[in-house]
């Protein structure tokens, strides 16, 4: 009967705590739709790794360690960088990188709205965080979920879990978070600023050779990174070629949604009570926020020095859109300019400089990989 009994008078407080977020992370994917696909199986493992003696963590049994599913998972696909890597060639294949390629400029907005993730990570190493896992903190600011995966991953941080809820919480918070932060830092004169697009006619030739010109540059760049832009950018040129539409789809699909649901419940096996209940774990979430928020405000603010050099000027909302998330924050910044002048289209601006996020994030967390060595 004892035996029966052991796993209700083994709850522990923290645990419960952990049921607590579980509910409510997939409280946030049913009911807001946040991120479902990713917080939902997140939410439920957490319940799951959380329940005394779970088998699906690795445990003693009898003095024999018993491998649980979860970490059999999180050291195949996680450790080995494989699950990140695998959802980049379908993340690649989604992107259309022609709104960029007709206007490359918005690369400038891409680069500058990375200025969060280095601000981030001095912030976290003067809070006395070892650098390497200052660097896997500052990444959550570029609001690109798999990047902040690899790069913790790669210098096994421990904190992988909460930098991983983090980061994909604040990407599905975008809507709530970039509106409130641009309005910081700019006017309703600004926000109503008009910018005309002329769509330029793109070859396919040009399209098939961007991704493998990008890949080597950044790979002569920050050799280190090569894996993680080369998955972004095949997955592009599967898209890009022609030749393998049913390959293209399938990675855009099948690929990133079975991807997705693996990597969500396989983090969780890094969302235990003892290492996730920590004062810890609210400093790396606070600083995300900080790093998502600043990463918005330096697009912004970049647009706005451009301004005064620039005849015709840019709507500085358009350099919020250089942060990762793709397409929201494009979505984000056209319904505020329509909010401000229902005449005002500038989503093929934002969509430019929201793919040249894309690019940037990956970069960047390539170079932070180059320069912190262990």
């Amino acid at each position: 009967m004892s035996f029966l009994l052991a796993g209700i008078t083994s709850i522990t407080i923290k645990q419960i705590v952990m049921w607590c977020i579980g509910a409510v992370l997939i409280y946030l994917a049913i009911a807001k739709d946040f991120e479902p696909a990713l917080l939902l199986p997140m939410g439920f493992g957490a319940i799951l790794v959380n329940i005394p003696m779970s088998g699906a963590i690795t445990q003693s049994l009898n003095g024999t360690p018993v491998e649980g599913i979860l970490d059999f998972l999180f050291k195949g696909g996680i450790s080995t960088e494989m699950f990140p890597l695998l959802l980049f060639i379908g993340i690649g294949a989604m992107i259309d990188f022609g709104p960029l390629l007709s206007n490359p400029f918005m690369l400038l907005f891409g680069a500058a709205a990375q200025f969060g993730i280095f601000f981030t990570i001095c912030v976290a190493a003067l809070l006395g965080f070892d650098l390497k896992d200052a660097a896997s903190i500052g990444i959550i600011g570029a609001a690109d979920g798999p990047t902040s995966i690899f790069v913790a991953n790669y210098f096994k941080s421990s904190l992988i879990a909460p930098i991983t809820v983090a980061a994909y919480s604040y990407m599905s918070l975008v809507p709530v978070i970039q509106p409130f932060a641009i309005k910081l830092v700019t006017t309703k004169k600004e926000r109503m600023i008009r910018m005309p697009y002329k769509a330029e006619n793109i070859s396919k030739r040009t399209k098939i050779l961007f991704p493998i010109v990008v890949t080597v540059i950044a790979g002569l760049i920050a050799p280190t990174s090569v894996s993680l832009v080369g998955f972004l950018m095949f997955g592009n040129l599967i898209r890009e070629c022609g030749v393998l539409e049913k390959l293209s789809k399938t990675a855009q699909n099948e690929l990133v949604n079975i991807i997705t649901l693996l990597l969500g419940i396989t983090i969780a096996a890094s969302m235990t009570a003892e290492n996730f209940v920590t004062v810890k774990t609210g400093i790396v979430i606070a600083l995300g926020l900080c790093a998502f928020i600043f990463d918005t405000i330096g697009g912004v603010l970049f647009a706005k020095f451009l301004n005064l050099f620039l005849k015709h000027k840019v709507n500085p909302m358009v350099g919020a859109a250089g942060i990762s998330a793709f397409p929201m924050s494009a979505r984000v910044i056209q319904k505020m300019a329509q909010k401000e002048d229902n005449q005002n289209f500038i989503l093929m601006h934002a969509v430019g400089a929201n793919v040249a996020g894309q690019i940037a994030s990956v970069i960047a967390g390539g170079l932070i990989l180059n320069l912190i060595k262990f």
